[in-house]
């Protein structure tokens, strides 16, 4: 009989909850995607790659052009500029670079320690390299880090320290001080540290990315992922990249060949070409999401949701204790088949969910006609 390597994987709750959104016609405010379009230089550049013959295999490190802009765009934005050839890697979106970074370096009864909630492909890559995952619970409040807590999860089977800023589910991210202490907790320590920065650019309110690759102690032991889907609209395309250390890109890439060996070979030489042309893309993304969340917000201060705060990211988070106190899987099913919005629960985040908590995820990178769609069916609960 089949013994499954993943018995607590189920179909994701994305999955799960964009199909009965499209079942009962439900506004999808579930799954992060953006539902406008593709910048057209970028579209343009995919276009001119594929005739000009780009279609075949690409290097397995990724196109030398897109490593180099890469490189060039860290330096800007971060005052780092990592070796384009040893230490960028081009990967089929961040979901496959954090797979790789566990699979380069977590072996069997190792430990890696997460930040509940935290995005629900880190444990199944944990469990498949035969680590185990130690859950540490972010403030329920703020979704702040209880650094003493993450230091007293700590033993001699810790391989690895997994991190997001912006977060997803939250939006919360680190400041000075959370850096300050996260170096001051790994220094001296063999602790590798994975870096989720999918949502970098989606900064609000003034603030700034406090990124690990802007902390030589700290990159000089990371792993750092970005998404080019998350910055420019096209989650589709599944293209993302990471920039690690020499020795950590090495065992890295020999994982990456071996998985899909390469990434959509035009589409490297679209943002090749984007990174350098149209730097304002990225460094306006913040005003341009944070327009969205203002808007959203005032919204929902019309409906009986409660909206957390957001810093970063492009989700917000509701409290609905005041329309239901059913749990949040129950309530996210009601609100789709019932009032016709889907949601995200927070629980399938967690290892274990707060008690009582009542939260759901509603995704603002929508254009206002959708927006406008589910407040109005909002407006009704």
């Amino acid at each position: 009989m089949l013994q499954t390597k993943l018995p607590k994987v189920g179909t994701t709750i994305f999955t799960v909850m964009s199909q009965l959104a499209a079942e009962h016609g439900a506004v999808n405010l579930g799954q992060g995607f953006p539902d406008f379009a593709v910048p057209s230089r970028l579209v343009d550049e995919l276009d001119k790659a594929m005739r000009a013959g780009h279609n075949q295999y690409a290097m397995m490190t990724g196109v030398p052009a897109l490593r180099q802009a890469i490189a060039r765009k860290t330096e800007r934005v971060y005052g780092h500029r990592p070796d384009a050839d040893a230490e960028i890697t081009v990967t089929s979106g961040a979901t496959e670079a954090i797979f790789n970074a566990i699979a380069a370096v977590v072996r069997p009864g190792d430990e890696v320690i997460v930040l509940d909630p935290c995005y629900d492909c880190y444990e199944p890559a944990i469990d498949l390299a035969g680590g185990r995952a130690v859950h540490v619970p972010l403030d329920p409040h703020d979704f702040s880090v209880p650094w003493a807590r993450v230091k007293a999860a700590i033993t001699d089977r810790t391989r690895m320290l997994m991190i997001n800023s912006p977060h997803n589910p939250s939006g919360a991210m680190f400041d000075f001080a959370d850096m300050d202490l996260l170096a001051e907790i790994l220094d001296g320590s063999d602790i590798y540290l994975l870096s989720d920065e999918v949502y970098e650019h989606i900064i609000f309110d003034g603030e700034r990315h406090e990124s690990v690759l802007r902390y030589e102690d700290l990159r000089n032991r990371a792993f750092v992922i970005s998404s080019f889907g998350k910055t420019y609209h096209c989650t589709g395309w599944k293209v993302g990249y990471c920039i690690a250390p020499p020795a950590l890109s090495a065992e890295f890439r020999k994982v990456h060949q071996y998985n899909v060996f390469c990434t959509f070979n035009p589409a490297q030489h679209a943002f090749a070409a984007m990174l350098d042309a149209e730097p304002e893309h990225y460094e306006r993304l913040g005003a341009f999401y944070q327009a969205k969340r203002d808007r959203f917000r005032e919204q929902l201060s019309t409906t009986r949701l409660k909206p957390l705060p957001v810093p970063g990211g492009y989700f917000q988070l509701v409290d609905y204790s005041a329309v239901s106190d059913l749990d949040d899987l129950a309530f996210c099913r009601w609100l789709t088949t019932e009032k016709g919005v889907a949601a995200i629960p927070l629980s399938p985040f967690y290892e274990t969910p707060p008690a009582g908590q009542r939260l759901a995820r509603l995704c603002f990178a929508k254009n206002e006609a959708t927006l406008d769609a589910a407040i109005e069916r909002l407006q009704k609960l």
